[in-house]
């Protein structure tokens, strides 16, 4: 997937225009980076076109912090007036866009990285069991 591709998806699902889109893009894997541990983001990086790739460092962060902060940081880092609803809906498109441009065990090994809370961002919320 190129670049230019993401960001369409993530504009197409989420009605952002290109700059807007690519700021989200961008806030989101700037956070994730903060909270991959060790080799994670680069293995991540590594799967990702080019210009995103930057975003990620080479050894992550492993900062612990909810899905709730995940989303607030992400406010911040997009700026302007930008909600934490909002980013947590820009956030949940990419993380779709993730699944689609990662392959299953680099999608596999990110996501083992991250506590329950963020089946919110994956779109992977719990079954209830009974």
């Amino acid at each position: 997937m190129q670049q230019h591709e993401f960001v369409s998806a993530v504009r197409e699902s989420t009605g952002l225009d290109n700059e807007a889109a690519e700021r989200a893009l961008q806030a989101t894997l700037t956070v994730l980076g903060q909270r991959l541990a060790g080799g994670e983001a680069k293995d991540l990086a590594a799967q990702l076109p080019a210009g995103l790739k930057e975003q990620l460092p080479s050894e992550g962060g492993g900062e612990q912090f909810d899905v709730s902060t995940f989303y607030e940081r992400i406010a911040s880092q997009q700026g302007g007036d930008v909600t934490t609803a909002q980013a947590r809906q820009h956030a949940r498109a990419i993380a779709k866009g993730l699944e689609s441009a990662l392959t299953d065990g680099e999608w596999q090994n990110f996501t083992s990285q991250l506590p329950a809370d963020y089946a919110d961002w994956l779109g992977t919320e719990p079954v209830m069991k009974h």
